[in-house]
């Protein structure tokens, strides 16, 4: 009886542990979609911005750096600026040596003095030699008449033979000689009016050269005083007093200015985010110098050649610094700069985790009949979570975010 009992025991336990086996295998939930140690991701709409990061320096605008510099040499007499000077548009930077070029102005005024008086003179003194050869005209046409009336009367006379052939004769020649005196009178008026009209026009050039003279020395003189171009500070000084500049081809540097409220930032965008951008993009940077200040700007231009560095292709984007930076910036700093694209509303988005490139697509895994399924979708904008999906998901399904993990868990 006791065997017996205990073989009853034993079967009865042994048909717990079956039951146990049983519901374990057929109750208990395998795979579950919804389960918490899978996670995933319901598809919903929402807004997407993107942006791209880069790298880049700040640096003067074109025309904000200027190197200040000599046309003429000379000795540097006067240096009145230092690095970090605050200098406004024609305030006097250099003086170089000016008593020669003094001289050269005090002379060429001299000769421009002479050439006015000269001028003066010939109309002065021109017209009244017209004026006496109009005289002499006037007289020698009276004389001519005169004569020619004389020549008549004596050859009536001499018809009537009441005078002699003598007589005649002498009228004859004296009209002859005053006919010869009055064109001899007629070509010196015409000469002496050629005359002051040459003579006015050689006086006028002289007049004329004499001012250019003075003008290209007062020009001279001029370069001897340097002034600043622009606003702005300076940046570096290459001379010193007392030194002596040659001036050849390249016009020695005094100093350079930079106007520090004219900067850029040069950013380099690598080729595969370089089609994005456009001109007008909002972009905010930050330097080492202030890192927890954001700056403003907008990207002004994008340069066509690209930069390579290091087998790397980039191009050269160009974002205009907003004025209102307070002055905090520097050229050459380095720039961490950020640039928005455009947004992107209500479109269709699942995570970046979730999609994964398989045979060169793109694929998600969804819930189809309580197991997960590849699916291929086509996609779009993306920015640093979520990326836009333009077909192949449904608002509200739901879909794994890490597939191959649940792949390899089925595989088991």
């Amino acid at each position: 009886m006791k065997k017996q009992s205990r073989r009853v025991l034993f079967l009865a336990f042994l048909g717990v542990i079956a039951v146990g086996v049983w519901a374990w295998w057929n109750l208990l939930p395998r795979g579950n979609p919804a389960g918490d140690s899978l996670p995933t991701v319901t598809v919903t709409r929402r807004t997407l911005t993107s942006s791209i990061l880069a790298t880049g320096a700040v640096k003067p605008q074109v025309g904000a750096e200027v190197r200040v510099g000599t046309r003429i040499s000379g000795k540097v007499e006067r240096l009145y600026a230092n690095i970090g000077d605050i200098v406004k548009k024609g305030q006097v930077i250099a003086e170089l040596e000016k008593e020669d070029l003094e001289a050269n102005v005090s002379q060429r005024t001299a000769e421009l003095q002479m050439a006015e008086a000269k001028l003066s003179s010939i109309h002065s003194l021109r017209p009244r030699e017209i004026e006496k050869a109009e005289a002499e005209v006037s007289q020698w046409s009276a004389t001519v008449e005169l004569s020619q009336n004389e020549l008549t009367r004596e050859d009536e006379l001499l018809k009537h033979r009441v005078t002699s052939q003598q007589d005649y004769d002498r009228a004859k020649e004296q009209l002859t000689v005053s006919r010869a005196r009055l064109a001899a009178a007629q070509k010196g008026l015409e000469l002496a009016k050629a005359g002051y009209d040459e003579d006015i026009k050689m006086a006028s050039a002289e007049l004329e050269r004499a001012k250019a003279s003075l003008a290209d020395a007062k020009v001279q003189l001029s370069y001897a005083t340097i002034t600043a171009p622009i606003d702005g500070v300076i940046a570096s000084v290459s001379t010193q007093e007392g030194e002596t500049v040659a001036a050849g081809l390249n016009a020695p540097t005094f100093v350079t200015i930079i106007d520090l409220n004219r900067l850029q930032v040069d950013a380099f965008v690598d080729e595969v985010d370089i089609g994005k951008v456009e001109p007008g993009q909002r972009a905010i940077f930050t330097v080492d110098s202030f890192p927890d200040r954001e700056f403003e700007g907008k990207v002004a231009a994008i340069y066509p050649k690209a930069v390579i560095q290091e087998n790397v292709v980039n191009y050269d984007v160009v974002v205009q610094v907003d004025r209102a930076s307070g002055g905090f910036l520097r050229p050459e700093m380095t720039a961490n700069v950020t640039v928005f694209l455009e947004a992107r509303e209500n479109v269709l988005s699942v995570p970046n985790k979730a999609i994964k490139r398989e045979g060169g697509k793109s694929v998600v895994y969804v819930f189809s009949d309580g197991k997960p399924q590849p699916r291929n979708i086509k996609v779009g904008w993306k920015d640093s979570q979520y990326t836009e999906v333009l077909s192949g998901l449904s608002e509200g399904e739901t879909v794994l975010l890490d597939a191959p993990a649940l792949k390899q868990t089925e595989e088991k």
